[in-house]
């Protein structure tokens, strides 16, 4: 874990996002967990060196923010936004989380391989909000306060933890520091808002979703990361490119840094999503107004 303040630790350089806690005077609050089985157990053993843990506070609902939760059983109440509790390891037509999570075992926790339960057992507890709430949601601990702000637009549940006392916000994956960008299915006009309302918190310290820690300045950068997608895609479809030619021609390969940790492999099949998502949403047909 990397020590950001005297009181806040991340890890950025393993596969999933960056799982981080807070130490305070009554216990640890976490914020996010390892996606890698073997990683979620070293994460907890660290934390609690520190205290108990009080908290096991969810972002998104992302399988790499999420996954990890089945390995702090017992350990502090999880808290998440409504919009994390509807979509928890959601099986949809596009994705299966639980598989998509067994995909990095071999390559990036083979010893993992013995501490995964199977499909049934994982979904009958896989440790989901207890307190779960809408709108926006603040924590003291200890004296340390944790602001759950509800920022949609990467997911719709989102949310950003502002910690006053340290100066720091977790962002989950409203922010993506200089690597790729996932849109997914996301809002882009809500996410701009989200950063728009990050932007505006007094802190000095950024620990993004994925990527290296930064600072309010990176804000800016993803703002553009956002707006270069959309622009190049709304030219796409003003010029009467099809979804095959627009997934084709448009991308930021080249532009925008590489996939985070791990999911190098990933690059095309990023790009390829962005492109195919943001068409649709430009091209879908609107119930006219009566």
């Amino acid at each position: 874990m990397q020590r950001v303040t005297p009181h806040v630790f991340t890890s950025t350089e393993i596969r999933g996002c960056n799982p981080s806690y807070v130490v305070t005077s009554a216990g640890v609050v976490v914020i996010d967990t390892p996606q890698l089985p073997t990683k979620a157990v070293q994460m907890r053993r660290q934390a609690e060196e520190h205290g108990p843990i009080r908290f096991v506070v969810n972002t998104e609902h992302h399988v790499d923010h999420i996954f990890g939760n089945y390995w702090f059983k017992g350990a502090g109440d999880v808290v998440h936004h409504q919009g994390v509790a509807d979509n928890f390891m959601t099986v949809t037509p596009d994705l299966d989380p639980f598989a998509y999570a067994l995909e990095a075992i071999p390559t990036d926790d083979p010893g993992a391989a013995g501490m995964i339960p199977d499909r049934d057992t994982y979904y009958e507890d896989p440790n989901a909000g207890d307190l779960v709430f809408t709108g926006d949601l603040d924590m003291t601990v200890g004296g340390t306060t944790f602001h759950l702000i509800h920022t949609p637009g990467h997911t719709p549940g989102q949310v950003a933890v502002y910690v006053p006392e340290e100066r720091v916000v977790f962002t989950g994956d409203t922010v993506f520091s200089e690597c790729q960008t996932w849109l997914m299915t996301s809002d882009i006009d809500q996410w701009v808002g989200a950063l728009d309302v990050i932007a505006g918190l007094d802190v000095d310290t950024v620990v993004p979703g994925h990527g290296p820690v930064t600072t309010p300045a990176y804000l800016a950068t993803q703002r553009s990361v956002l707006l270069e997608w959309t622009s190049a895609v709304a030219e796409a479809v003003a010029k009467g490119w099809s979804r095959e030619e627009t997934i084709e021609r448009v991308h930021f390969r080249d532009k925008f840094g590489p996939v985070d940790v791990g999911q190098g492999y990933m690059m095309d099949h990023i790009q390829s999503l962005n492109a195919a998502s943001l068409w649709d949403k430009f091209t879908a047909k609107r119930a006219p107004v009566r």
